[in-house]
């Protein structure tokens, strides 16, 4: 009996160990990009069609971003990138294809903390990085509509943004519809209220506006697939839900072109609604 004791009692240290730990470091895990980057390359080169431009927050961090001017009368595309990542490759998607066909410019931005950015990140940061580059593109392009973009984390990040900015719509790549269900999903034995943040995507959507364009990887191993369906659901239905064979990163860029003639045709009228106020 004793010895059942020790050993229970041991393995209740060892949880208080790991949730201790897991408590101190959290935002390592959900922003590696940050904590962990890749090998960089001593100077930033702009993809081609773009220019290096800086940001600087309310809060005074100063991000990293990657600018192509829409046509006149185009929209701009607002990409925010998923948590390991880096804004080049939207910069350089977004500047060609069907998209440079459509006369529109892009914003990609390096989130604060993230190789070129500075700062630490958090969803409260990010959050602020976003709109803050929203802000920059309505200064850069006067009333050229703006279409949100994100891959993973940074679909929480545009759809945070769409809450409280007035947009074109949003296309969401390998969403989820909160990071809390996410990890309860992935560490059933994390007590909720330890995530210091949550991004609530299925609390905000609703205040969001215009066409939304969710696809998801079918074979996903890092964001299940029925988490894109519940924020797609929750979207109602101006939402449109393309579920494609691929996984977490080959499914970008895959529905472009119909992204491309889905917000094309949403541009023509010349008003962007208001979004409502959004919950927190």
């Amino acid at each position: 009996m004793r010895f059942l004791l020790s050993v229970l009692l041991g393995g209740l240290g060892l949880y208080a160990i790991g949730l201790a730990v897991l408590a101190a470091f959290q935002r390592h895990l959900i922003y590696p990009g940050a904590f962990f980057p890749r090998a960089m390359e001593p100077v930033r080169v702009a993809p081609a069609g773009t220019a290096t431009i800086p940001i600087t927050t309310p809060d005074g961090e100063r991000l990293l971003a990657f600018w192509r001017p829409p046509e006149p009368g185009g929209g701009v595309v607002l990409s925010f990138h998923g948590n390991a990542s880096i804004p080049e490759s939207a910069a350089a998607r977004f500047a060609e294809g069907p998209w440079a066909a459509g006369g529109w410019g892009v914003l990609a931005l390096a989130y604060r903390g993230y190789p070129g950015s500075t700062g630490h990140p958090s969803e409260d940061g990010l959050i602020r990085d976003g709109l803050a580059a929203h802000d920059a593109a309505a200064e850069r392009a006067p009333g050229a509509p703006v279409l949100l973009h994100g891959h993973s984390l940074g679909a929480a990040v545009a759809v945070a943004v769409g809450a409280r900015r007035p947009h074109l719509g949003l296309y969401l790549e390998a969403p989820f519809d909160s990071l809390r269900r996410l990890v309860g999903r992935r560490f059933p034995l994390v007590p909720p209220p330890l995530l210091r943040d949550t991004y609530r995507s299925d609390r905000r959507i609703g205040a969001t506006t215009g066409p939304v364009l969710v696809v998801h990887g079918v074979q996903d191993p890092v964001i299940p697939v029925d988490l894109a369906r519940r924020l797609a659901e929750l979207a109602g239905p101006r939402a449109r839900l393309a579920e494609i064979p691929g996984d977490h990163m080959s499914i970008l860029g895959a529905r472009d072109a119909e992204a491309a003639d889905l917000f094309q045709t949403a541009r023509r009228p010349t008003a962007l609604a208001v979004p409502r106020r959004a919950t927190p």
